[in-house]
């Protein structure tokens, strides 16, 4: 255990101050043991996997930060399960390997692998939940491990699930179910269809989908480079907003239906309000700017405090609510931190 981790270290967004407390947990085990002893007494806790959906503020967090890097990963049949603290990307490659499709187009997508039934992580056409056979959960309210199978787990609106906004759950390994198959599911993404010369709705080599979705993902600055700022941010700092009614300002913006609503895509309604792609270099310090690839990402070109990320998050929601009566919320988790 360590004490002064500033977070910026172990957050792709490289903002957060000092940890009180910061402890790796390698196996599953030392994850409960470390929750448990700090909800006996009566401890703040934050449990945080690759720390790339996540933004602390300047003054860090007064309590035990528990970073998960449990390790296990295991194949059996059509069944993938892995720790929470497996890196993402190597759970895709893991099951390509074995001959088991369906991942492919969630490659490259930074973070652990407990971290994708949290967001119900999703990517080109692809969501965690349609994948997804199980969880296993700790329950810090009752003090139990569990299983949740798909529908427990309360997917639906965009990006949402029983775990998000909560701190009561602890996500410890997850299970996805997988057709053995080299060709990879139906492409559903225009973009990713041209990209790889099929129709939507065809299927391509999942192992050929894998390489042109890191190449896609590549070109919008979502794939890891500590030498770009353009990754430095938590990827969509924006989520989606799904409404039931869209406001008149908004008649001409692209939408999609969705279990809550109406979605429409927030990375639309902020260049239309005039914050294009590169927007804020001339903002404040400087340090803080939208990506010169992708209108969502808010990021860190060097040096950025939270105030700052903040107080330019909320510069660009004041004038996308101006423009559309449409009101941006985050997607990523604020921790000592809002806008």
């Amino acid at each position: 255990m360590s004490t002064g981790t500033r977070l910026a270290e172990v957050t792709t967004m490289r903002l957060g101050g000092p940890a009180a407390h910061y402890v790796v947990a390698d196996d599953t085990a030392s994850v409960l043991d470390l929750v448990r002893g700090a909800d006996a007494e009566t401890r703040p806790v934050l449990v945080m996997g690759g720390g790339s959906n996540l933004v602390v503020g300047d003054e860090g967090f007064d309590g035990l930060v528990v970073k998960v890097a449990s390790t296990g990963l295991r194949i059996e049949d059509e069944l993938v399960t892995t720790d929470a603290g497996v890196d993402w990307d190597t759970v895709v490659t893991a099951a390509l390997d074995a001959g088991l499709s369906g991942l492919e187009a969630l490659s490259g997508i930074p973070g652990a692998a407990g971290g994708t039934p949290i967001q119900n992580v999703g990517a080109y056409g692809t969501l965690t939940s349609e994948l997804l056979d199980r969880v296993t959960v700790y329950d810090r309210d009752r003090g139990v491990v569990a299983q949740w199978d798909q529908a427990e787990c309360g997917f639906g609106s965009h990006r949402q699930s029983a775990f998000k906004h909560t701190d009561r759950y602890v996500v410890l390994d997850v299970t996805f179910r997988l057709p053995r198959s080299t060709q990879s599911r139906p492409i559903r993404y225009a973009g990713l269809a041209d990209r790889l010369g099929v129709r939507v709705g065809e299927t391509a080599p999942a192992k050929e989908v894998r390489r042109a979705v890191l190449e896609l993902r590549g070109e919008r600055a979502m794939v890891l480079d500590p030498a770009d700022h353009d990754t430095w941010s938590v990827g969509s700092f924006f989520i989606n907003p799904v409404l039931q009614t869209v406001p008149d300002k908004a008649s001409e913006c692209p939408r999609y239906p969705d279990p809550a609503g109406i979605k429409l895509p927030a990375a639309w309604l902020i260049e239309q309000a005039g914050f294009g792609r590169g927007y804020g270099h001339q903002w404040g310090s400087g340090a803080v700017a939208l990506s010169s690839k992708h209108t969502l990402a808010v990021t860190n070109r060097g040096g950025a405090t939270t105030a700052e990320v903040m107080q330019f998050a909320a510069h660009i929601r004041d004038g996308v609510e101006r423009k559309f009566d449409i009101r941006l919320g985050p997607e990523c988790k604020l921790v000592n931190c809002a806008f």
